[in-house]
């Protein structure tokens, strides 16, 4: 199971951190990929993040060197930091390791 926090409602320029908690069989030390997805009403869902085992990280044009994604494999949690960020990137934020999702958690970038 995986649960997502840290969403909210934040000022263009503003920064946000998400975390996403990992429970039951799901850990974080032995996952093959960590991923960060979002999406926004009448749009296809959109990959914003992804970390391998080996901490190699991948990230879309539109958020690279904005966001970034990182692990705490002892307390089996992803995480998602985010900064500079603009209206379009309002959107229901989804982590994803292997097979498993969560259900999101809204960011609204507004003045």
């Amino acid at each position: 199971q995986l649960v997502e926090s840290g969403g909210g409602l934040v000022q263009p320029g503003g920064s946000l951190t998400l975390a996403c908690a990992a429970s039951g069989p799901t850990s974080i030390a032995s996952a093959y990929a960590m991923r960060w997805f979002r999406r926004t009403p009448g749009k296809e869902r959109d990959w914003v993040a992804q970390m391998l085992p080996s901490g190699t990280t991948y990230y879309p044009d539109s958020v690279k060197g904005r966001f970034t994604i990182s692990r705490d494999n002892a307390n089996n949690r992803i995480f998602l930091h985010m900064k500079n960020l603009q209206r379009e990137d309002t959107a229901l934020y989804m982590c994803n390791i292997d097979a498993d999702w969560g259900l999101g958690t809204q960011v609204t970038v507004s003045s």
